[in-house]
């Protein structure tokens, strides 16, 4: 896998990572509100949601995380299995957004496009 293919994975780490500590534990913080779409009255009711998701967004950053670090240590095809399977994965999410809320289009962009520069560096480059 390519240089360029394992750093937007990495970003995609990086965002994912950023996703949970946002959902897990600053799900109640209003400046949270626009990227989560939650309504201040609605943060009771939706915590345990929240709070999976964010959880769900670690898995699968500890899942792409675990195929870089596999990709470099010589267990290339299990790394690439890992990576492209979490960045697959994010990708059909991203693509999914748009249709069950209109709004995330822009979540959309943030889940999407780094995962989406994983793969297709890995496709047209190796």
């Amino acid at each position: 896998m390519n240089l360029l293919s394992q750093i937007a994975a990495g970003v995609t780490v990086a965002g994912l990572a950023f996703a949970f500590v946002l959902e897990v534990f600053f799900h109640r913080d209003p400046r949270t509100y626009s990227f989560t779409l939650i309504r201040p009255e609605d943060v009771p009711a939706v915590r345990l949601w929240v709070i999976f998701i964010g959880l769900y967004n670690l898995c699968f950053a500890a899942g792409i995380a675990a195929g870089l670090i596999l990709l470099n240590t010589g267990a290339d095809a299990a790394g690439r299995a890992l990576v492209l399977f979490g960045c697959g994965s994010h990708i059909l999410l991203a693509v999914l957004f748009p249709f069950v809320e209109r709004r995330l289009w822009r979540n959309a962009l943030m889940e999407g496009v780094p995962p989406l520069i994983a793969v297709v560096a890995y496709v047209l480059w190796g």
